[in-house]
């Protein structure tokens, strides 16, 4: 028997979207940043990974490719992969490359550097991305933070593609800097 289903569970489309407009207009990339305040917002809130479990489109697209279209192994994933060392120092790490984005976005703010039409992918290849954004009347540092934030959600896609065909579908939940942070805040609260 079949279930309806809910109006969340179809979420996974405003990822492939996000993604696909980020590829063709670059500015964008901005609207990435739902996906950072939304899960970190229901954590503190709530108390719990209600955004994680039920909300995050990026979960459910690697569910999709995963199980439905049979592109993942189905392993489990190695044990290293969900220790706390790697994750929180994974989290360390992205947050490092996020700090590194800000303060790019901040030079070219303040003119101390120039605008780089570039998405960085993996933290390291430079992808010639000029074709995405041709200039507009947004200020340089509004492109370049939508560059930076584009790599960041690129790479954290690629990753989750990587290990969802390695291992289990969602095998990226298990240490995504976002699923790290609502988590950490969750225990927070729940000592408060």
């Amino acid at each position: 028997m079949n279930r309806k289903k809910n109006w969340y569970e179809y979420l996974w489309v405003v990822s492939l979207l996000y993604l696909i407009l980020g590829f063709f207009n670059i500015l964008f990339a901005w609207l990435g940043l739902v996906c950072f305040f939304i899960p970190l917002g229901m954590s503190a809130v709530r108390g719990n990974k209600t955004y994680c479990n039920h909300y995050c489109g990026r979960g459910q697209l690697l569910n999709l490719m995963g199980n439905k279209l049979g592109l993942s192994r189905k392993k489990s994933i190695p044990s290293f992969l969900r220790s706390s060392a790697f994750r929180y120092g994974f989290l360390a790490f992205f947050l490092t490359m996020f700090g590194n984005m800000l303060l790019t976005t901040y030079l070219v703010f303040s003119e101390a550097g120039t605008l780089r039409k570039a998405v960085k992918l993996l933290w390291t290849f430079k992808l010639p991305w000029h074709f995405a954004y041709h200039g507009t009347i947004a200020a340089d540092w509004v492109a370049q933070f939508a560059f930076g934030f584009y790599s960041v959600m690129l790479t954290s896609t690629v990753l989750g593609l990587i290990t969802m065909v390695l291992y289990k579908p969602r095998s990226w939940c298990v240490y995504c800097p976002m699923g790290t942070m609502t988590q950490g805040i969750c225990k927070l609260k729940d000592k408060l």
